[in-house]
């Protein structure tokens, strides 16, 4: 029996503990964590400056249940910078078919779990997109915790029109493919806005300067937020010339591309013109995706045009 009622207190003591743990610090003040009611929260944190957490972020860490994260090395950074006492789980791409349905049984226990990815805000590449479109066909509670974000953070440093943009994540690595996404994206009457990584920015401008034309206006945005964050302003053309002799480009990277300049609508007959002059001196493929740049009409569009005319012409 007194052993039965020292594990009770010690259990009892332990609970009030971490109760007692449940905030965070800011500026030497350390500041309570109110309870969470159970859902999926998702969280947004800092891209590269630490300081730019919310205190809604900050709180709703704090007092999750349950936290998952990409990385728990890099989770564990921002939590020791905040004095936040809570055991970061890996929720990532190569575990999420067994960390997914882990997650949602603890909600469906009533508990709150939040997510956050390595950086900025999740299911923005990254896998919780699938977790989030779980758990709302299971009936949880989704709530969304709002704050960093580097295409955002790019768009509004970059110059370029923001009234209307498109997140067009990663461009395919292999070059036909990276041209021909190029090119179905060549006519949206937005901003384009791309992740890129480092060795293949060079790779990237060149095929958009190829696609889109040279006098497109863009921008590379790059290490957002931290101690080298650098915008790079300027035509693709111009863009490529800088990354053509540029060596040794470091940095997580946001590609810009601004949209189309509006272009007089074209007669049947001065299309028709066009797509033969194409045609006459390169392959369909290559000849659909200039005429696509220079009208601004869509590729695919362009190339089934071309089909048509060769069969009238061979028929």
């Amino acid at each position: 029996m007194i052993g039965n009622r020292a594990v009770e207190k010690q259990q009892s003591s332990g609970a009030a503990e971490k109760e007692r743990q449940r905030g965070f610090r800011l500026l030497n003040a350390s500041i309570p964590a109110r309870p969470l009611e159970p859902a999926l929260y998702l969280v947004a944190t800092p891209i590269g400056n630490l300081a730019d957490i919310t205190l809604r972020a900050l709180e709703t860490i704090a007092a999750a249940d349950v936290l998952a994260c990409e990385d728990t090395r890099v989770t564990r950074v921002l939590l020791d910078r905040y004095g936040i006492v809570n055991r970061p789980l890996a929720y990532h791409e190569h575990n999420a078919a067994e960390a997914g349905p882990r997650l949602l049984g603890e909600l469906a226990e009533g508990k709150s779990v939040a997510l956050v990815s390595d950086a900025g805000t999740p299911l923005v590449s990254d896998p919780g997109y699938r977790l989030a479109q779980l758990a709302i066909e299971a009936g949880h509670r989704v709530i969304p915790i709002p704050g960093p974000s580097a295409p955002l953070a790019a768009l509004v440093g970059s110059g370029l029109p923001s009234d209307a943009f498109l997140f067009a994540g990663f461009l395919p690595t292999k070059q036909k493919a990276r041209r021909d996404r190029l090119a179905e994206l060549a006519a949206v009457p937005a901003t384009l806005i791309f992740f890129e990584s480092p060795h293949r920015i060079a790779a990237a401008v060149a095929a958009a300067a190829e696609v889109l034309g040279t006098e497109r206006r863009a921008a590379v945005c790059r290490e957002l937020t931290k101690a080298f964050e650098e915008f790079r302003r300027g035509t693709l053309g111009e863009l490529k010339a800088f990354y053509d002799a540029a060596a040794g480009v470091k940095g997580e990277i946001v590609l810009l591309i601004g949209p189309p300049e509006a272009r007089p609508v074209r007669q049947e007959a001065d299309l028709e013109a066009i797509l033969r002059e194409l045609a006459h001196d390169m392959p369909m493929g290559k000849a659909a995706t200039e005429a696509a740049r220079r009208t601004g009409l869509p590729r695919k569009e362009l190339y089934d045009r071309l089909l048509s005319l060769k069969g009238r012409d061979e028929g």
